[in-house]
């Protein structure tokens, strides 16, 4: 099954690729990496989610947050490929967590995240991961996630 089949067996429609929050660009190709900058929740140009997990939101909130951060990514790989279809792998995630002192569970709230790129890209959305607690975010975000991709040649 192709990717954009499992997304709409998954009932999910990709956004429009967010804009930066500051001086920076959301997604830099190099050779056949594309590297994008961390994104947030953002739904429509606004936080689907805002504060910290553990405090504000619960850790099925938060993981419902990163989900939307993958698919900000993935609509950051789609403009950047062309296709989704062009995605050989998902090399990396980088998630932080904007959790209340000595939260534990950041691991948990990313699966959010990387369960929703293996259902949508399959055996090329397994990826290395690091999944880091921190104080606070931009915009007070529950959470903000980076990624590597891989593309086809």
């Amino acid at each position: 099954m192709h990717c954009y089949e499992r997304l709409k067996a998954l009932g999910v429609i990709l956004p429009q690729v967010p804009a930066p929050v500051g001086s920076y660009v959301t997604v830099r190709k190099t050779g056949n990496l594309l590297y994008t900058s961390g994104t947030l929740p953002l739904q429509d140009g606004k936080l689907a989610y805002v504060g910290k997990v553990g405090q504000e939101l619960t850790v099925e909130q938060a993981q419902s947050a990163a989900r939307i951060c993958a698919l900000n990514l993935l609509a950051l790989a789609q403009s950047q490929a062309g296709s989704l279809e062009a995605v050989a792998a998902v090399v990396s995630l980088t998630g932080y967590v904007n959790g209340v002192d000595g939260f534990s569970q950041s691991p948990a709230v990313l699966n959010g995240a990387s369960d929703l790129l293996v259902q949508v890209l399959g055996d090329a959305g397994r990826h290395t991961r690091s999944a880091v607690s921190v104080n606070g975010l931009p915009m007070n975000a529950p959470v903000e996630i980076s990624a590597v991709f891989e593309l086809r040649d």
